[in-house]
């Protein structure tokens, strides 16, 4: 399998590069901040109108269907100017747990979701860390339906998207891996409280409370009992295209701190001019080309052998994880007293990074999925 960019995929990169460093500057997230909005809906409209909600969208929905590979060059270059959307939740996760589902239900969804019409949070974490099998929010039989009762935290979007994707228990005891079920909901639902709350990096990650919300046969994913079917592979691209948005995070860090460097004079010298600082910027550099590759290996994993990319998939967010924590602390430490002030946008990247880094599981979280699938536990 190749790993070198085809020409498709670097035209491709070109465009959203361009458009995001125009659109979507840090400068952008910045003011959000300062305004106290969580979310970007003008922005999400661009981005809809030339394709990318519906990367993952079957052509015959309504889709761009240009696979996983694509969906994380996308993905990287919004990491790189931090830029603020749904593209996750909806275009990523739900698009791909919709359409594996299939049906016409799913079809509709799909179609929706690439004309923009739908945004998705996808609800699934109820504790610090990422567990689907651990759900103990009950969706019990109520009349011909379900009656919906548990809370979910680190909502991605919980708070601005339209529509809820959430995981329910409808048989079995938390840490079963069957006895779940996905449900669609919109957000607006009788039941449905979300605390917006606020994380550090100034995005939507909502905690959402449900209170014997009703739902009906018609609002499940794929099958009842079987949530995992559908949602894993979902998780997994997600985790995919996390781990690519990572890495245009730490690629920009990089940049940032370099420039840094070439300006920044001590002893009448530019500090980049010390082989002790070359030293630390070519060791980062590598470490993020070495990390960009196994982000190329889990899209093209995802889009050719899905069934066998958990490995790929692991690799590259594990990666991802340590390479960002790595690329935003040395340019913390290479801007030097400057470097953890508001003024710079470091750490906007820095936070972003954190962030990162628990969602859709951590650093020992994909470790051991790299071990267990090497057979070493």
């Amino acid at each position: 399998m190749s790993l070198a960019e085809t020409d498709d995929e670097a035209l491709l990169r070109e465009a959203a590069r361009g458009f995001l460093d125009d659109a979507a500057p840090v400068s952008r997230l910045r003011a959000m901040r300062d305004d106290g909005r969580t979310g970007d809906p003008d922005l999400w409209a661009r981005m809809v109108e030339m394709g990318w909600a519906g990367v993952l969208v079957p052509e015959a929905a309504g889709g761009a269907d240009m696979g996983h590979r694509a969906a994380g060059i996308l993905a990287e270059e919004m990491g790189r100017t931090l830029a603020v959307s749904p593209f996750l939740s909806t275009a990523v996760i739900a698009a791909t747990a919709l359409r594996l589902a299939g049906g016409p239900a799913a079809g509709e969804a799909l179609g929706a979701i690439a004309a923009g019409r739908r945004t998705y949070a996808v609800a699934v974490d109820e504790g610090r860390k990422f567990a689907p099998a651990a759900t103990g929010m009950t969706a019990e039989r109520s009349g011909n339906g379900y009656s919906l009762t548990g809370t979910k935290t680190f909502v991605a979007d919980g708070a601005n998207a339209a529509r809820i994707l959430v995981v329910a228990r409808t048989s079995g005891t938390p840490g079963d891996a069957v006895g779940l079920t996905l449900f669609d909901l919109e957000r607006g639902r009788a039941g449905i409280a979300a605390d917006p709350g606020r994380s550090i990096d100034s995005l939507d990650r909502a905690t959402i409370r449900f209170q014997d919300v009703e739902a009906t046969g018609a609002d499940i994913v794929g099958a009842q009992d079987e949530a995992l079917s559908v949602l894993s592979p979902a998780l997994r691209a997600g985790q995919a295209a996390l781990a690519a948005e990572m890495t245009g995070l730490s690629a920009a860090a990089l940049h940032l701190t370099i420039a840094f460097m070439k300006e920044r004079r001590q002893f009448d010298r530019p500090i980049g001019s010390f082989q002790a600082l070359q030293f630390r910027a070519a060791h980062l550099w590598s470490d993020i080309e070495m990390t960009a590759s196994t982000i190329v290996n889990a899209g093209r994993m995802l889009d050719t052998d899905p069934q066998r990319a958990t490995l790929a998939v692991s690799l590259a967010k594990a990666r991802a994880t340590a390479t960002a924590r790595l690329a935003v602390s040395e340019g913390v430490q290479l801007h030097g007293g400057v470097g953890v002030t508001d003024a710079l946008d470091m750490g906007f990247y820095m936070k972003r990074a954190r962030v990162g880094a628990e969602w859709l599981g951590d650093y020992g979280y994909h470790a051991a999925e790299v071990a267990r699938e090497r057979g070493l536990r």
